[in-house]
């Protein structure tokens, strides 16, 4: 009898490469978000992020490697990979002329979730949000943080294995926040689940993050824990942010930068 082997963690990056004609914007990188984990995916501006995120969840074909979600082909068996993912884009891609609850509605149905199941999650997240008053108005006439919270729900509204978060609490209220960040940790916790989270924000992803990877011109720079990091970047007990610009070297000249500003 032929033992079954561990399972596939939530995703698997290997070799990626995404070019854009001549422009090379991710450079065959690899890396793994394990069962349980919140990876964060740390870079500036142009680093590739954007770039791999898209590639995970199917909105580009990259250039060459290859993208897997528990095992699954994110290219050669890509409806099976985006069942198996929640995804919160950087901007608000939503259907304005709906109202949250038929947009979340049709979102599950998509997922092939059943109504009286599709309908007691969402009353949950709803109340969970304080979306009550709001779900049956325009998307049109809502708030962006009203907006965020629906991109929110709609990730997680048929149990995905795995969450790509890019920049997942733009616009959310300290409270909204709170919750988010208390439901991804339990989230992942709970049956072999894990998440890639994309940020600007150094703190959020030290709070949350169980492993970070440094994106520096498309290439992983640095990747580990935030204290292995830190012996990496020789800083001690330094915020991420020190870390960060140490490692990608944005720490040159910084102090030259801020006391020329001094006095405008």
């Amino acid at each position: 009898m032929i033992e079954a082997g561990p399972p596939a963690p939530p995703l698997e990056i290997a070799g990626l490469t995404v070019d854009y004609g001549e422009r090379r914007a991710v450079d065959r990188l690899t890396l793994t978000v394990r069962p349980g984990e919140i990876y964060g995916l740390l870079g500036s501006n142009g680093a590739g992020k954007s770039s791999t995120i898209k590639a995970i969840v199917g909105l580009l074909r990259p250039t060459g490697g290859a993208v897997r979600v528990f095992g699954a082909d994110a290219v050669g068996d890509g409806l099976l990979a985006k069942r198996r993912i929640g995804y919160v884009p950087e901007a608000a891609l939503l259907y304005e002329a709906l109202t949250p609850r038929e947009f979340l509605e049709f979102v599950s149905g998509v997922r092939g979730l059943p109504p009286a199941e599709a309908s007691e999650r969402l009353r949950a997240y709803a109340a969970a949000f304080r979306l009550d008053a709001e779900l049956e108005e325009p998307i049109a006439t809502l708030s962006n943080g009203t907006r965020q919270k629906v991109l929110v729900i709609a990730a997680l509204l048929h149990l995905p294995g795995l969450l790509v978060l890019d920049e997942p609490l733009n616009s959310l209220d300290p409270r909204s926040v709170k919750i988010v960040k208390e439901l991804l940790r339990r989230y992942v916790a709970d049956g072999g689940r894990g998440a890639l989270l994309s940020t600007h924000t150094m703190e959020i992803a030290e709070e949350l993050c169980d492993r970070v990877g440094i994106l520096d011109h498309g290439t992983l720079l640095a990747e580990g824990t935030v204290d292995q990091l830190r012996v990496r970047a020789a800083r001690g007990d330094a915020s991420l942010e020190d870390v960060f610009l140490r490692l990608t070297r944005q720490d040159e000249g910084l102090p030259e930068a801020v006391a020329s500003l001094r006095g405008l």
